[in-house]
């Protein structure tokens, strides 16, 4: 590219980022050279519609003069909280190299150009070792979970694998020879982490390229371990039109439509490539507007909030293009071989054998019960009074309205982050069917709900809308209600709790959700005090 000027380079390099840190960094190198870049990806879930923003921007980076590493972080898949298991990590990795490859040449970007690396190759050595060890040395546990709040799942009781994984990330910088790192901004503390942990063991600083974040159909992005939010690259045409036609997407609604979204951070700059102007045509009979094009992507929006686009014609329209671009990837991998890797990769579940029934006069076991919010009897409660714990200053015993005259005892470790004076006749949300048990000598017999910082510095109880009272519903779109007439108490040694309670978090708007839902009720959705993420438990 000896024809584009480093301004020229680093226009290309950061449109369309949201974010890029050390401008100042790159616009030096530029001067003299090239610029050398890496992009990484665990291979856990199924690749999905949002890597088109990723290969969008790698074909930027390669029209830059960029030297472009495509890392396929193998060992980081293990590692965060075992979303891979080591026996199919490697099928895994092959993969997502074979898909990266299919949906970079779908979209005309040459593969020859890229370095595809596999993690294990250079992580397991002894010289990254030690490494490693030098920057876990440096490195609080605090910094780390604050470091992978984000990208790292968060469960109540991390392993410490997953308190390795952005160190590594960070030490991938060093290992793989870059300037920059490439990624979304979800992975914005790492960055910050790498930024600063480095230059304390001895290597240099090095700049971040953030990209958006893809909107989920169902949440607030695109996840590969949720199939109810995202479209994978392989998806079939009949499960495309399924997912969108389920889709939220409200009429004249622009600032909650996921689908309006994913025109805007994929499928514009998709038909912006190459210099080229983008076209996005909604096609429907003359008595509704007849066919419509826009070259840009404000014109839709406004069209849109206007009214002057009905959802359906907007989903059909999406639809027609999403299956337009998938069908190039499908094609690549329509051989046995790739058929093969697919399910080595991700092997179809096998039908569970039941066992022979056993006659025994004991109730029947809620084995084969979902485990998922609907096993859990959340209710609004109120706190009547509350007293710091005597023999634990940073516990609190309440005495707690559930509804209906159920007046429980609850004990919580509370005490270090919430005044007396705010646990004093109070609404909280309380989870009401857990087994009984003895906490610091006392008997609890409920759960309150509560969200934490990610870093764990800051926690607040959870807030229901004014105007309730103690036994009100709070509810989760389409799930059933846990049945209090004949209520299910969880016992502890089944951790239905702590697998339902992973998928919690605090929202950026600091309400309450559970995979993405709020948890409403009929005077509005559960909040919290000042918290805009976190989890809740």
């Amino acid at each position: 590219m000896a024809s584009l000027t480093p301004a020229e380079k680093y226009n290309i390099i950061s449109r369309n980022l949201q974010e890029v840190l050390g401008k100042e960094q790159i616009e030096s190198i530029l001067a003299e050279r090239d610029l050398n870049i890496y992009w990484g990806t665990a291979p856990t879930g199924k690749p999905h519609l949002g890597y088109f923003v990723a290969m969008t921007k790698i074909a930027d980076f390669l029209q830059a003069g960029c030297h472009i590493t495509i890392l396929i972080a193998d060992i980081h898949a293990f590692l965060d909280n075992m979303k891979a298991p080591m026996e199919l990590v490697g099928k895994r990795a092959e993969y997502y190299t074979q898909l990266i490859k299919a949906t970079l040449t779908s979209i005309g970007v040459p593969t020859d150009k890229l370095k595809f690396v596999l993690g294990s190759s250079y992580q397991l050595t002894a010289e990254y070792s030690l490494a490693n060890m030098k920057l876990c040395s440096k490195t609080t546990e605090r910094d780390a979970k604050k470091a992978g709040a984000e990208v790292v799942k968060q469960v109540e009781s991390p392993l410490l694998s997953g308190l390795m994984y952005p160190g590594m990330q960070a030490l991938d910088e060093e290992f793989l020879g870059v300037d920059a790192q490439f990624g979304g901004v979800d992975q914005r503390k790492i960055f910050v982490f790498a930024e600063k942990m480095l230059p304390a063991i001895g290597y240099k600083k090095r700049s971040h390229l953030m990209n958006v974040m893809v909107p989920g159909l169902a949440g607030p992005k695109m996840s590969s371990s949720d199939p109810d939010s995202k479209i994978d690259l392989l998806e079939a045409p009949e499960d495309v039109k399924r997912k969108l036609s389920k889709a939220f997407c409200e009429e004249g609604n622009i600032t909650e439509n996921g689908i309006l979204s994913f025109v805007k951070t994929v499928l514009f700059p998709l038909g912006s490539m190459n210099g080229k102007t983008p076209s996005f045509s909604i096609l429907r009979p003359e008595k509704f507007g007849g066919d419509v094009t826009y070259t840009v992507f404000e014109d839709l929006e406004n069209d849109f909030r206007d009214k002057k686009v009905h959802p359906g014609d907007l989903k059909k329209a999406v639809t027609d293009s999403i299956n337009t671009l998938l069908g190039p990837i499908r094609k690549w991998f329509d051989n046995d071989e790739l058929r093969q890797l697919t399910e080595d990769a991700y092997p179809t579940p096998k039908p569970e054998v039941k066992a022979k029934p056993v006659k025994s006069n004991k109730p029947a076991a809620n084995a084969n019960l979902p485990v998922d919010i609907s096993r859990l009897d959340i209710r609004v409660a109120r706190i009547l009074e509350a007293k710091v714990h005597e023999a634990n200053p940073n516990s609190f015993i309440s005495t707690v309205d559930c509804g209906n005259g159920d007046i429980r005892t609850v004990v919580s470790g509370l005490a270090k982050y919430i005044p007396l004076a705010e646990m004093q006749n109070r609404l909280v949300c309380a989870v009401c069917n857990l087994k009984p048990g003895k906490f610091q000598g006392v008997l609890s017999s409920a759960m309150l709900l509560a969200g934490s910082s990610p870093d764990d510095s800051i926690v607040e109880l959870l807030q229901p809308p004014a105007g309730l009272e103690a036994g009100d519903l709070i509810e989760f779109e389409g799930f059933a209600q846990a049945d209090r007439s004949s209520p299910e108490k969880l016992n502890p040694k089944h951790l239905i709790f702590e697998k339902v309670s992973e998928e919690f978090k605090i929202s950026p708007e600091g309400l309450a959700q559970y995979k993405g839902l709020q948890f409403s009720t009929k005077n509005g959705p559960v909040s919290l005090k000042s918290l805009k993420e976190g989890r809740i438990r």
